[in-house]
C-alpha cells in the first residue's frame, strides 16, 4: 500500500500542472480575427464578430478551440462562442438582468435566491465567454471578493448550503480555493458546498492534484456542478478530468442550456447524457434559455423543449434524463416543466 507521502504529487509535477492551466487561460483567443484565422472561417464573419465583441468580449481557451471543426461556420461549439450581429438586436422581454439578481442587491458578494442556500460570487472572471450567458451584463466590478462576502454571509447567519459561483469559482487558484473551503468548513451551520463551474469542460487541466486534494479534505459535503451543452465538449481529456472530480466529491452534476442550433435535437442531448455518465457525471437540469439581452437567437420555445424532453425520456433510462426547467425571478424554486398530457 502506498503511504500518504507517496501519494502526494512531486512538487515539480504539481507546479507544472498549475502552470499548464494558467498558461491555457492566459493564452485564450480574444480577437475575432485570430479566431477566424485559427478555424479557417470566412472573412465575412469578421466585421459582425468585432461589432458584437465590443459589448461582450470574445474569449475562447485553446483546449476548447481544438474541439471546434475548422471551416464550419455552423459548428455547434463555435456557435456558443462566436460573436454575431444578432446579439445587437433588441427583443421584448430580453434584459440585462433577466433573473432580477441586481434588484436590491447591495454588492455584498452574496445572492439570496432560495431558502436554505446562499450563492457567493467567488470571482467575476470566466475562462470562456458563452454568448448566451445570463450574467453577461452582471456588474462584477461592484462585488467585494470572496473573503468579504464570506464575512458578510457569516454575520447574516450562514445557511446549510453555500454555492460558489461567479464568474467561475475555479478561476481562484488552488491556494485561494483551499482557503475558501477551509473558511467555509469553520462555519458550523454550513454542511454542504456546491461549486458551479465550466472550467473542467473548457480547460480540463484545471482539475489538478492540488484541487482534488482541497475538495477531498474539507469536512463539507462537496458537490460540483459543471456545464456542458454538446457531446463534443466532453472529449477524452474532459472525461478524465470529470472522473477525477468524481473520485473526491460527493456528487458531480451537469447543467445544460437548451440552445437553438447547438443541442435542440434529442439525439444530441441523448449522446451528451451518455458521455457525461461515462465520466461519472449525472445530468441534472436542462434549462430553457434565460432571456438575457443579446441571446434571443438561441431561444428554443417551451413547446419544443417539452417535445425534446419527452423524446429524451423515451430514449434513455430515467437517471440519464435531466429535468427540463426554467428560472423565474422571485420564484421560490426553479420551475420544472413537464410535457403536456397527450
Amino acid at each position: 500500500m502506498l503511504t500518504d507521502t507517496a501519494r502526494q504529487p512531486k512538487p515539480g509535477r504539481q507546479r507544472r500542472a498549475n502552470e499548464r492551466w494558467r498558461q491555457e487561460l492566459v493564452g485564450a483567443i480574444r480577437q475575432p480575427a485570430e479566431l477566424l484565422h485559427r478555424l479557417d472561417l470566412p472573412e465575412a464573419l469578421l466585421a459582425p464578430a468585432e461589432r458584437a465583441a465590443r459589448s461582450f468580449p470574445l474569449r475562447v481557451p485553446v483546449p476548447y478551440l481544438a474541439r471546434i471543426r475548422p471551416g464550419d461556420p455552423h459548428d455547434p461549439l463555435l456557435r456558443q462562442v462566436l460573436p454575431i450581429d444578432a446579439e445587437l438586436e433588441t427583443h421584448p422581454g430580453y434584459t440585462a438582468d433577466p433573473l432580477a439578481e441586481q434588484d436590491g442587491h447591495p454588492g455584498s458578494g452574496v445572492l439570496q435566491k432560495y431558502q436554505g442556500r446562499s450563492l457567493l460570487i467567488a470571482t467575476g472572471g470566466c475562462a470562456i465567454h458563452c454568448r448566451y450567458c445570463f450574467r453577461r451584463c452582471f456588474p462584477y466590478n461592484r462585488e467585494p471578493g470572496w473573503r468579504t462576502a464570506l464575512d458578510r454571509l457569516e454575520q447574516a447567519g450562514a445557511p446549510e448550503e453555500v454555492i460558489l459561483s461567479g464568474g467561475d469559482p475555479l478561476l481562484l487558484d488552488d491556494q485561494a480555493l483551499g482557503a475558501c473551503l477551509r473558511r467555509l468548513g469553520e462555519i458550523e451551520a454550513v454542511r454542504r458546498v456546491r461549486i458551479h463551474t465550466r472550467l473542467p469542460v473548457v480547460i480540463p487541466s484545471r482539475v489538478t492534484a492540488a484541487l482534488a486534494r482541497h475538495l477531498g479534505q474539507t469536512r463539507l459535503q462537496t458537490l460540483v456542478v459543471v456545464h456542458a451543452n454538446h457531446p463534443r465538449e466532453v472529449d477524452a481529456e474532459v472525461g478524465s478530468a470529470l472522473a477525477r472530480l468524481g473520485n473526491v466529491c460527493s456528487t458531480v452534476l451537469n447543467q445544460t442550456v437548451l440552445l437553438r442550433g447547438v443541442n435542440d435535437d434529442s439525439a444530441t442531448l441523448a449522446a451528451l447524457s451518455e458521455r457525461l455518465f461515462a465520466a461519472d457525471v449525472l445530468p441534472y437540469y436542462l434549462h430553457l434559455l434565460d432571456p438575457v439581452a443579446g441571446a434571443a437567437h438561441f431561444d428554443v420555445d417551451e413547446k419544443t423543449g417539452q417535445r425534446l424532453w419527452a423524446e429524451l425520456a423515451r430514449r434513455l433510462p430515467g437517471y440519464l434524463v435531466p429535468r427540463l426547467a426554467r428560472e423565474e425571478p422571485g420564484a421560490a424554486a426553479k420551475t420544472v416543466i413537464t410535457p403536456d398530457a397527450p
